[in-house]
């Protein structure tokens, strides 16, 4: 389609000198087509994170003993996501000094419910 608008192009330009006013059309018809593909990439992008957020949640709803919290983390603000950002570092530095790294026997979702429990606990 844009070979076939290049040849177009060239084959009418000369009809027209080529002139300023054959050149503002020409760049302003490009700029619309421009525009109107980011919008349709980022249309395509948009439903391609949603659809993968999705895929993810019902990933984390189906692990037993995973956070089920942790599902709609894309509405959190930046100033929660800090703040949750920092309690995972915490988790992955307790759970190095207690030699459960990723080379260990256990699940993930075995070391974060041991890690977490105590937390939990004490809360109550």
């Amino acid at each position: 389609m844009a070979c076939i608008a290049i040849v177009v192009w060239g084959a009418v330009g000369p009809r027209y000198n080529f002139s300023d006013t054959w050149q503002l059309v020409i760049n302003t018809a490009t700029t619309i087509i421009t525009f109107l593909m980011v919008f349709i990439i980022q249309n395509t992008q948009n439903r391609d994170a949603r659809s993968i957020q999705l895929k993810l949640d019902e990933l984390i709803r189906a692990v037993k003993g995973a956070r089920t919290g942790l599902v709609r983390l894309e509405e959190l603000t930046d100033e929660e996501l800090c703040t949750l950002t920092g309690d995972f570092e915490n988790l992955r530095t307790r759970t190095a000094a207690s030699g459960q790294g990723p080379n260990s026997n256990c699940s993930v979702a075995d070391a974060t419910a041991r890690t977490l429990k105590p937390e939990a606990e004490a809360a109550e």
